[in-house]
């Protein structure tokens, strides 16, 4: 497309953006699409548009994580007249003239299976060499799925947890680093109440799953932090994990009491890794059963 120009980033160019896109078609995508931004040295990020006679028709972007440090993250969106055209390939080769000052140079990117650009985006991907390293599914579980547990006064107790907690913190990043070893984390405690817990990530509130009272010295084994969710009739938005130091028939144990809990009454809405091993294999279980649903497929692919 030699008649397009490139640019970096102006202010008004998402709302320019989506009258030649339209409305993103999941969830994911509207995420995604928050990766477009100005440029940046902290963190650092660089974006270029796409211009076709002084009309954005598309964009992409490349920055660095400090969550996530050994790949840049790639974005890239075009509009659907112009796809696979090689615009979205010329506006990577020009990003990547801008070398990130940490000198990694691998990338990840995502696409969502179920919507209208997930097509179009595996092969872009697939283009670039990148070949899937995770799956995660948004996955909805029925109310009355599983069966409760039993509680003791002096055994398995649930309990309300303060999002601000340093030890419900400092669990939540040790599980986060646990089940990232596909793309090694550096998750601290300050990081987990920055980016899971705090108010402004929509964090609701949270419970936890302890082997017995904390007076009696009982320690968490699972927890759940709950979100806003999309809409006002959505299913809760949870958040599950455990502690890793669990031995896996534990850990199965105490996430299949915690989502017993939390489906008991109201159906809630999942977000799962497969490397998130008893999680994942308890709600294949459930859809086998008839009793959870997925709803969104993301695909993680990199080189």
């Amino acid at each position: 497309m030699s008649n397009l120009t490139y640019r970096p980033w102006q202010e008004g160019d998402d709302l320019a953006l989506l009258q030649i896109l339209g409305d993103p078609s999941t969830p994911q995508a509207h995420i995604d699409r928050t990766m477009l931004r100005a440029d940046s040295d902290d963190p650092w990020a660089r974006t270029l548009v796409a211009v076709d006679d002084g009309v954005p028709v598309g964009a992409g972007t490349l920055f660095e994580s400090s969550l996530h440090p050994e790949r840049l993250w790639l974005f890239v969106e075009v509009a659907p007249a112009l796809r696979r055209q090689g615009v979205a390939t010329e506006l990577l080769r020009r990003l990547r003239e801008f070398p990130a000052p940490s000198g990694v140079t691998a990338l990840k990117s995502r696409y969502t299976v179920e919507g209208s650009e997930g097509e179009a985006a595996a092969a872009f991907t697939a283009s670039l060499g990148q070949e899937q390293i995770m799956r995660s599914r948004g996955i909805v579980v029925e109310p009355g799925a599983l069966k409760l547990p039993v509680f003791d006064e002096d055994g398995l107790t649930l309990e309300e947890a303060a999002t601000g907690s340093v030890e419900l913190s400092q669990v939540v990043a040790d599980y986060y680093n646990a089940v990232h070893d596909w793309d090694r984390a550096q998750m601290t405690l300050g990081r987990a109440q920055t980016m899971l817990l705090n108010d402004a990530t929509g964090a609701k509130g949270a419970i936890v799953l302890r082997e017995k009272p904390k007076e009696a010295g009982g320690k968490i084994l699972s927890f759940a932090i709950s979100y806003e969710p999309d809409r006002v009739d959505a299913p809760a938005d949870v958040l599950m994990g455990w502690d890793p130091t669990l031995s896996d028939s534990e850990a199965r144990e105490a996430v299949r009491g915690l989502l017993a809990m939390l489906a008991h009454q109201y159906p809630v809405k999942l977000e799962v890794d497969d490397a998130m091993a008893p999680l994942s294999d308890l709600v294949d279980e459930l859809m086998a059963a008839g009793q959870a649903t997925v709803v969104t497929t993301t695909i993680i692919v990199a080189n």
